[in-house]
């Protein structure tokens, strides 16, 4: 290199002046590209918020809207393939009916049929599954209150029941009395449609005969032991003594031409009763009237005294209708008259 060439390289170098920083123009160029980044940011959330209202309307909007076939009265595979074609989902709920033969149909619908639902909803379906009873059972050797009492609660809260009880006939037998003995139709038959049974119901060994006791002059107290042991049923008036008749005594007595009557044959009688109380007893006859019943059913006279404990005046069977039964009890007693079991009517003695 030739000395004038260098010297004019030193000369330049000499020359060259480093560039001056100005830090107000860099902090002037971040903020311009600060602003240009923040404004990306924000588009870019503003893009992404849109399209999540777009994929959220597209959810909201779910399936199409379908009309829900009517499906009462159909076999149950037949209603889940017209719910299955219509993307319909079924709720199955079941329940006995009282139609014979209608096992495994549609009984009940919701939403009905005709109703516009959405893809994929619910609908109940409620379906039979067959009556309670298809066929006529055996009830000969039962007693007929039970029987009724055991159908009653069978078809409870069914608008048809399937079996109905015809008035049954009644005759004398051996068996107890209200005890079924014969039935039609008989067991085993089937039902397809409600029926009626007819039944032939025992009144107890009424062939029976009993022999008419004489109670003439006897007092209240026999007459209510001879009561509770006899098949006589007996009807009872009274009143006040007079003359030499003897008080809370039987002063007449119905006659009849044979010793022996039929089982609760009804005989009058007539007491004497006492016009005051005696020995603090008060005398009476309690009357009441009964439903007439086929056979003869348990009745109960109860005393329920002011001061002590209840007791039994008499217990004995009644064929019903009207019923007369003497008494002496103190003033206040209360009387209650029960048929089996249940308070029939109450009176206060005074």
């Amino acid at each position: 290199m030739k000395f004038s060439q260098l010297k004019d390289k030193i000369k330049n170098i000499r020359n060259y002046r480093i560039p001056k920083i100005s830090f107000h123009d860099m902090f002037s160029n971040m903020q311009s590209n600060g602003r240009m980044l923040l404004f990306t940011v924000i588009a870019a959330v503003i893009v992404m918020m849109l399209a999540c209202v777009v994929v959220f309307s597209i959810n909201v909007k779910g399936p199409e809207e379908v009309m829900v076939p009517d499906v009462v009265g159909k076999k149950l595979t037949t209603a889940l393939l017209e719910m299955q074609a219509k993307e319909l989902y079924p709720k199955i709920q079941l329940r006995y009916s009282d139609k014979p033969g209608d096992e495994g149909e549609i009984l009940e619908q919701s939403p009905s049929g005709g109703a516009i639902r959405k893809g994929y909803s619910r609908v109940s379906l409620v379906v039979s599954r067959g009556v309670v009873i298809d066929h006529v059972e055996n009830y000969v050797g039962q007693n007929i209150d039970e029987v009724k009492l055991k159908l009653q609660t069978l078809f409870a809260g069914s608008g048809r029941p399937l079996i109905i009880i015809a008035a049954p006939q009644y005759k004398a037998d051996v068996s107890e009395a209200g005890t079924i003995i014969e039935q039609d139709p008989p067991e085993g038959t089937n039902i397809s449609d409600p029926v009626t049974v007819h039944f032939i119901v025992s009144r107890g060994p009424n062939f029976e005969n009993t022999r008419v006791p004489n109670i003439v002059g006897s007092s209240v107290n026999d007459v209510l032991q001879l009561m509770a042991r006899t098949k006589l049923t007996f009807d009872f008036t009274w009143h006040e003594a007079s003359g030499n008749e003897k008080e809370g005594t039987v002063v007449s007595e119905q006659t009849f031409t044979q010793d022996v009557v039929q089982n609760y044959t009804r005989v009058t009688a007539d007491f004497a009763m006492p016009s005051k109380p005696v020995n603090g007893d008060v005398y009476g006859v309690f009357e009441d009237t009964l439903t007439d019943y086929p056979y003869a059913v348990s009745v109960k006279l109860t005393a329920v005294p002011e001061e002590g404990d209840p007791y039994t005046i008499i217990s004995f069977s009644h064929p019903g209708g009207e019923i007369t039964i003497p008494y002496a009890v103190p003033a206040g007693t209360v009387l209650i008259l029960s048929v089996v079991e249940k308070e029939h009517k109450r009176i206060t003695v005074r």
